[in-house]
């Protein structure tokens, strides 16, 4: 994590604190809408990266609701998000949010998706950021975990704290695929050869979910390739704060090229196994 860019102070406790909790009302408020809101059947509004990259009205909407909230209570930060893309700020904090991860599960009803929201200071990109505070909300089960820089982390309140030293053999894994077809193909043989040394594979549909469930305990680790930083900004703090790491490529930071997250032991275990089966090779910086 970077240093706070020159002309600003890091925030307080205090102040992550403030911020933390803004992040639990704002994703917990726009769950709310999608759930509310949902019709009858689901349209996919326009298609992205690919045919298979979907954006619903509910994405499209949602995201203006935080985009207008943010700007209400914090008028002076900057926004990332994954539909609407950047708009410039001039506090040094940039909210990073993504209003439905998990947007296929949404489309087809299935009960794991997410709302993703994330405070960072310096430049919002996962190799120069410091993420002060984030919140996911599951939209189905209505449950919040949050976590605030140096604060911990916690769901619906409880307290989050991550064991270490699971056996590889016994490891239950997280991972999600991209939206290239030839991508996805490589991808799938990755998964094949770590097949051969884990318990088993889970892929359910959100990255922030699934960060989640491993600062949880419900997933011994979690990998993806092609992920954007709405994706994780919020999850990574999570686990860290639940005392696991993030990493990316050869242990640098996480970027578009591989996330993976775990324990200290599992992630020391799986990096090298992820980095023979070409995880994190495969995808441009």
């Amino acid at each position: 994590m970077s240093p706070e860019p020159a002309g600003h102070d890091l925030p307080t406790a205090t102040d992550i604190a403030a911020l933390r909790a803004l992040c639990e009302d704002l994703a917990r408020r726009t769950a709310a809408r999608l759930r509310d809101h949902r019709p009858d059947r689901v349209e996919v509004l326009r298609t992205k990266s690919s045919a298979t990259d979907v954006v619903t009205a509910a994405d499209a909407d949602a995201e203006a609701f935080l985009r207008r909230e943010i700007s209400a209570a914090r008028p002076d930060d900057a926004v990332l998000g994954e539909e609407e893309g950047a708009t410039a700020g001039t506090s040094g904090l940039t909210w990073v949010v993504d209003p439905i991860d998990g947007t296929v599960n949404y489309l087809y009803g299935l009960p794991s998706y997410s709302v993703s929201v994330a405070v960072v200071s310096g430049a919002p990109h996962p190799d120069r950021w410091t993420i002060l505070a984030g919140a996911v909300h599951d939209v189905v089960a209505d449950v919040s975990t949050s976590a605030g820089l140096g604060l911990g982390a916690a769901t619906d309140g409880r307290r989050l704290t991550m064991s270490d030293g699971v056996d590889v053999g016994a490891m239950l894994v997280g991972t999600g695929f991209g939206y290239d077809p030839v991508l996805r193909a490589a991808q799938g043989r990755s998964a094949a050869a770590l097949l051969e040394h884990v318990r088993d594979l889970r892929r359910i549909g959100s990255a922030a979910l699934d960060l989640c469930r491993v600062a949880s305990g419900q997933l011994d680790a979690y990998y993806e390739e092609a992920l954007g930083p709405w994706d994780h900004a919020a999850g990574d703090l999570v686990v860290r704060e639940a005392g696991g790491v993030v990493v990316g490529v050869g242990g640098a930071a996480p970027d578009h090229r591989m996330l993976l997250a775990g324990s200290k032991s599992t992630v020391a275990v799986l990096g090298p196994l992820l980095e023979q089966a070409g995880v994190g090779a495969r995808v441009q910086r």
